[in-house]
């Protein structure tokens, strides 16, 4: 098993459950993005005089998205040589280059795997609601376009791990 494993999906698809439990089973460390980043981001976004649950402006995703990516490799970047690293995030753009694990392992210098969770949009949707998160508030009020920027859940174009996540 690779050393990085990158469980990614859609908001709402299970892969922090799916990640908490892979890193339990591998004794491995678990990185969420939101964790890993939220606090930061948020005071950001309010010094910006932006809302701080935005996640899904075009200005949001050209300002943010790649920093967010990039700490998050940078942490598990200085726990690979420790231990095993399960890493949760959306990595939407990322699964459609089919060389992505290969550049990947090569930016954490480890052998990296992709797992791809995922499940029908009625029940991301639920989840969204359920766990009643402010940041889904822009996905929530308007479906249809979340739908169409995350798509139908189409599976990665890289290699992959499929995980059913209902």
């Amino acid at each position: 098993m690779a050393r990085a494993i990158i469980v990614c999906g859609s908001p709402g698809a299970g892969k922090t459950t799916y990640g908490k439990k892979l890193a339990a089973e591998t004794g491995a460390v678990f990185l969420d993005i939101d964790a890993a980043t939220e606090r930061l981001v948020r005071l950001a976004l309010r010094e910006s005089g932006r809302d701080p649950d935005d996640r899904d402006s075009p200005h949001f995703k050209q300002t943010y998205r790649e920093p967010i990516y990039e700490q998050l490799f940078d942490i598990a970047q200085d726990n690979l040589p420790f231990n095993r690293v399960v890493i949760a995030g959306p990595f939407t753009r990322e699964i459609r280059d089919v060389q992505w694990p290969r550049k990947l392992s090569q930016r954490l210098g480890e052998p990296v795997e992709i797992h791809y969770v995922s499940c029908p949009p009625e029940v991301r949707r639920d989840r969204l609601l359920e766990r009643a998160n402010a940041r889904d508030g822009a996905k929530l009020d308007d479906w249809d376009t979340y739908l169409k920027y995350y798509g139908e859940e189409e599976p990665p174009c890289c290699e992959h791990v499929s995980v059913p996540g209902n």
